[in-house]
């Protein structure tokens, strides 16, 4: 019995890291389109390191523009497999409830966010009023995120107090940019004060931990996100 209940975490264990894995929005930040406590099925890109001649950053993305991407912000020094293999074991056993700190006390859903893309390497991007204008490399026009992208989805635009700095972070207003070789462009669906691109400024591909492919909970919102 012990030695089956092993075999198993270890399968599951060996699938969540390399193919696929189960997350629980923990926020409103994607709302409209995405709601707090709802469970997606994301893909991971640990799979695609192990395949002979795929590199991430080499344009070979297995995401596009619109998708939803989970996002990896932490920049320290990797726990180690050990500690992944302790946190996976409390996820698995808990039913996704509880995962454990590491020594420094943090977890992976601490540094860890669900946002969408909006801009790939070589875009550039710029933004008026909360709305997001994307000129695609090689272009000569932009167009707004919404024509670029090809997915339907709604963002939430706050309502901005008078006297509003065109300045501030979450403003609204940002000058145009160009994103790197190896950069993409994330944002929150809720344009609010919500960290995003607006404050960690363009995120290296590597960082991008996988691609959200299916809302399983509620089922009554069942589907690609």
């Amino acid at each position: 019995m012990l030695l089956g209940i092993l075999a198993f975490f270890v399968f599951y264990f060996s699938f969540t890291t390399l193919v696929f894995s189960v997350r629980v929005l923990e926020s409103d930040t994607m709302q409209p389109n995405l709601r707090a406590g709802e469970r997606f099925v994301f893909s991971s890109y640990v799979i695609y390191t192990l395949i002979p001649g795929f590199d991430l950053e080499r344009g070979n993305l297995p995401f596009n523009r619109g998708d939803v991407v989970l996002v990896d912000t932490y920049m320290g020094e990797d726990p180690g497999l050990f500690h992944r293999v302790l946190y996976a074991a409390a996820r698995f056993f808990t039913a996704q409830r509880v995962g454990l700190a590491d020594p420094s006390g943090r977890r992976p859903e601490d540094y860890q966010f669900v946002r969408r893309v909006i801009g790939l390497p070589g875009d550039e991007i710029s933004m008026t009023e909360y709305i997001v204008r994307v000129r695609v490399r090689g272009s000569t026009f932009s167009l707004t995120e919404f024509e670029v992208t090809g997915r339907d989805y709604t963002t939430h635009i706050p309502q901005k107090p008078p006297l509003w700095d065109s300045s501030l972070p979450f403003s609204g207003t940002m000058n145009a940019i160009i994103l790197g070789d190896n950069e993409v462009f994330l944002l929150s669906d809720d344009r609010g004060s919500t960290n995003d691109s607006r404050t960690w400024g363009p995120v290296p591909v590597s960082n991008i931990r996988g691609r959200a492919l299916f809302r399983y909970w509620p089922l009554t919102r069942l589907g690609r996100p």
